[in-house]
């Protein structure tokens, strides 16, 4: 594998975090009434989630798919996460979509309404992002 894509992992997992923390301190801010911190928390976190988007197809583009290497009773649990993981990866997008489009046309009874769904589903995604790289390339590496 290049050099130019082994590091990938490591800075989607950075990413998957980062998105993680943005979305949290987002929520924070919005309950304490703080608009404009939840308004660059979230914008924040869907720049940080585009980024880990483009960082996950190009490694995956150019290093194909990495197996498992954990036996046991940790394997149904990790195909377990990654199943849910990826299915929700691909039910968020256009949640997320939606959610933004809401709250830039000012409609924030019908944002609120959607955000209750997409935060906890985004927020799954991004964490267990972070449990498939650790399980993949920090406790199980190939």
């Amino acid at each position: 594998m290049s050099d130019y894509v082994s590091y990938l992992p490591h800075v989607n997992a950075c990413l998957n975090t980062t998105s993680a923390l943005l979305l949290i301190s987002g929520y924070s801010f919005i309950r304490a009434g703080n608009v404009p911190a939840h308004r660059a928390c979230q914008t924040s976190a869907l720049v940080v989630s585009l980024l880990f988007l483009a960082s996950y197809l190009t490694y995956h583009y150019n290093h194909g798919a990495t197996r498992f290497q954990g036996t046991g009773w940790v394997r149904p649990f990790y195909f377990t996460v990654l199943t849910t993981h990826t299915i929700l990866a691909m039910v968020i997008v256009p949640l997320v979509i939606l959610t933004f489009y809401r709250a830039i046309r000012n409609d924030f009874t019908r944002h609120r309404r959607i955000a209750r769904i997409t935060l906890p589903i985004w927020l799954y995604v991004s964490i267990t992002g972070v449990i498939v790289y650790l399980m993949l390339y920090q406790i199980y590496p190939s």
